[in-house]
């Protein structure tokens, strides 16, 4: 039996340090880019690597571990190389067989065969499926020429040679091409969801909702490229007599494109496309994380509040006259709203919730106890088989706390909206 070495510490690298991600661009696309841009595409590290190497997110058995998983812009077609300085002869990870099992077959490890990929696919990769929604922003090269950075909501012109246009496509498994392309995006949802896993690929009714950044080059046409920014997948359930409830079970942006916006700009564009959908009834959400979650509060209370109709029908039209937020709101007309909107029931209460906080004041005694038994009859319900196995001064004291926690929590949400 061969020994172990003493210094077996050493031959341990953390896998999130020893991944490095790239999307590649051809050289023309490059060249369009400021240079923290450039920096920022060319290396990037995971947020999790345990679903691939393990819980202890470590690789065994070598010395300065260095996996490069480079993607192709648009297509993201995949590149692997893996160097390290020394190896254990025997006990030692299979860190390509390992990548092997969650990756596409066709990767290449031929450097200067990946790049000629990259070049060709540059020009002729375009978005699978059906395009539902756009939006511009000014890049970030423009700083330099005195144009600033852009504010989401800020107009810009189309026509400007510092603008970027960022498409967001509907498609299905059975858009031709899809599942192959599917099969190249899906690893990012390892790589960043914590807990992600892969979605059954066998099950045709997947859909999913993708965003590219679309860019156009120095040349004389002003030739478009596209480049894969993230994506989120939906599954429907069937909802009595004949329409679906659409599930959003993943939701990713890539992490060089994280803190700009785009997160709530495709959230936005989903569920304004599922507005349009007949056939859909709810947009529902799966275990959503805190970041994801306050994502959508945020998005889904600006949409309430640019709402004229509902606006005035919930704080009433004139200062004097209540409207149906109350407190307490009016159940019915949540409940008209909510299915008009096609937002899940507990979210929408959440979101009437924090509306009425928002006018609330802490003066009006009655307004206020009002507010607090809404909310509380709401965690009663939701946390009934935990709460009902308390003694009754225990549940009412849980209850406060949880309310107290909540409101705070509201608090929190509506000073970024407000």
């Amino acid at each position: 039996m061969t020994a172990v070495p003493t210094d077996a510490a050493q031959w341990a690298t953390d896998s999130n340090d020893a991944l490095h991600l790239s999307m590649v661009r051809a050289q023309e696309d490059k060249d369009v880019l400021g240079e923290e841009e450039r920096e920022s595409f060319e290396e990037f590290h995971p947020t999790f690597t345990y679903p691939i190497f393990g819980e202890e997110e470590k690789i065994y058995g070598y010395r300065d571990m260095r996996v490069d998983l480079k993607f192709a812009s648009g297509s993201l077609q995949h590149y692997i190389n893996i160097q390290y300085s020394a190896a254990l002869p025997k006990t030692r990870d299979d860190v390509e067989g390992t990548l092997y099992k969650f990756v596409p077959s066709d990767y290449l490890k031929s450097e200067s065969d990946f790049l000629k990929r990259v070049e060709q696919d540059a020009l002729s990769f375009r978005p699978l499926g059906t395009k539902i929604a756009s939006y511009t922003r000014r890049a970030e090269s423009a700083k330099g020429k005195g144009k600033g950075k852009t504010r989401a909501d800020e107009p810009v012109d189309e026509e400007d040679e510092d603008t970027v246009t960022y498409e967001v496509y509907h498609a299905t498994m059975a858009t031709p091409g899809f599942r192959d392309y599917h099969r190249r995006m899906q690893i990012f949802i390892l790589l960043y969801i914590e807990a992600g896993s892969y979605i059954q690929e066998e099950d045709d009714r997947w859909e999913f909702v993708v965003l590219y950044e679309k860019r156009k080059r120095k040349d004389a046409a002003r030739t478009p490229v596209y480049h894969f920014v993230g994506y989120s997948s939906l599954y429907p359930f069937w909802c009595w007599p004949d329409h679906i409830r659409l599930r959003l079970s993943q939701f990713v942006i890539l992490s060089p494109y994280q803190r700009h916006g785009h997160g709530s700009d495709l959230y936005n564009a989903l569920y304004r496309y599922l507005l349009t959908r007949e056939d859909v009834t709810e947009l529902t959400i799966e275990d959503p994380a805190e970041a994801f979650e306050d994502l959508r509060d945020k998005n889904d209370l600006k949409m309430l509040l640019s709402n004229v109709e509902f606006f005035k029908e919930g704080y009433g039209e004139l200062p004097a006259k209540k409207g149906k937020l109350g407190p307490p709101a009016d159940k019915a007309w949540v409940e008209h709203w909510r299915l008009k909107l096609k937002i899940a029931k507990r979210q929408f209460q959440r979101l009437t919730e924090m509306l009425i906080l928002r006018k609330l004041n802490p003066a009006d005694t009655k307004a206020t106890r009002a507010f607090r038994l809404q909310v509380k009859e709401r965690l009663y319900r939701f946390n009934f088989d935990a709460l009902v196995q308390l003694d009754k001064d225990e549940r009412l004291e849980k209850l406060e706390a949880t309310y107290q926690n909540v409101r705070d929590g509201y608090q929190q949400i509506l000073e970024r909206v407000q």
